[in-house]
């Protein structure tokens, strides 16, 4: 089984869906892994009550952070930002299928933890990812 999940990520590392931009965001943050040097913003439209019609992430970073930003905001498509408020770190842990190491565990994290900062409101959105 950890075959499959291996191959998953390396696909979404390779070939993210959700890699881009959003136009006219109601969310926009990013923050980065000073230790490996991953780096991650966080794109997000909502509609009028709430649910995301649209997120996207750019940055740069190992197969880890970039297959599980991609996966998570797959996963978010269509969700309150209640439900992703609620949202355990664990969820990106399933996402992943994957033990992980202590180090990967912050790269697997990077896109959640930019998510939820974003989502709540958190600290002054920066911009120093250049538009892919």
């Amino acid at each position: 089984m950890e075959d499959l999940y291996r191959e998953i990520i390396i696909e979404r590392y390779k070939h993210p869906r959700f890699k881009g931009r959003v136009e006219d965001p109601d969310i926009v943050y990013e923050d980065e892994n000073p230790l490996c040097g991953d780096h991650i913003r966080v794109e997000v439209k909502l509609d009028e009550q709430g649910y995301v019609k649209e997120a996207r992430f750019q940055g740069e970073g190992c197969a880890i952070s970039i297959a599980a930003a991609d996966l998570l905001l797959e996963s978010i498509q269509g969700k309150h930002v209640d439900d992703i408020k609620a949202l355990p770190k664990e969820f990106v842990f399933d996402l992943i299928g994957l033990k992980l190491s202590p180090a990967r565990v912050k790269c697997a994290l990077l896109g959640y933890k930019v998510l939820k900062a974003g989502i709540y409101g958190l600290g002054e959105p920066t911009s120093t990812v250049p538009p892919s």
